[in-house]
């Protein structure tokens, strides 16, 4: 997984792709979950999100009933990159549970232990943005795959932006799709 990833942002041939290669190889991306418990939520579970937001959001832009012109570089960045933010954001930590015996013992669970409280898009915009020059419907499609489930004192802005960059819509279908469809 983490191969097909990489080869794929290798494609990317912007100044800076490697230093952010780098960069997250030095961090524990490929090995994170995607969440503490909604989808993803086991070890290498984000990288594996990515990839499967990267296949469904390549097929939204090529089947989307108004023709997108949006280069493949594009559709890379934003599916492979949106959930940088998750990188070095969840730790292990032990609770205790019992067992199929009824036996108290420790398990390991995923918690959050957020070092860079900016968000969740915008942190991932300013973290790729740090390495890569972003275009302005990469930062949008980026910084709104959350979509409506950010507080509804956003809602219009959301709808401007969806609006103005049909991409950063598809990007957050992309990502419930992977979420709900396919449970990574």
């Amino acid at each position: 997984m983490k191969q097909k990833f990489l080869e794929l942002l290798r494609q990317v041939k912007r100044e800076g792709i490697e230093e952010l290669i780098n960069f997250l190889e030095k961090t524990d991306f490929f090995k994170a979950p995607a969440s503490t418990r909604f989808h993803g939520s086991y070890e290498g579970g984000l990288a594996e999100h990515s990839l499967k937001v990267y296949e469904i959001l390549k097929h939204k832009v090529a089947t989307n009933i108004e023709p997108l012109e949006v280069p493949e570089e594009t559709i890379i960045i934003v599916a492979l990159l949106h959930d940088i933010c998750k990188a070095n954001f969840y730790k292990v930590d032990y609770r205790n549970a019992k067992n199929e015996l009824g036996i108290w013992e420790k398990v390991p669970y995923y918690t959050v232990d957020d070092q860079i409280p900016y968000g969740h898009g915008e942190k991932s915009v300013m973290m790729v943005s740090e390495y890569i020059k972003l275009t302005p419907e990469e930062k949008y499609s980026i910084r709104w795959h959350m979509g409506y489930t950010e507080p509804k004192e956003v809602y219009n802005t959301i709808g401007a932006a969806y609006k103005k960059y049909p991409l950063a819509l598809l990007t957050h279908e992309a990502d419930l799709e992977a979420t709900y469809f396919y449970d990574i």
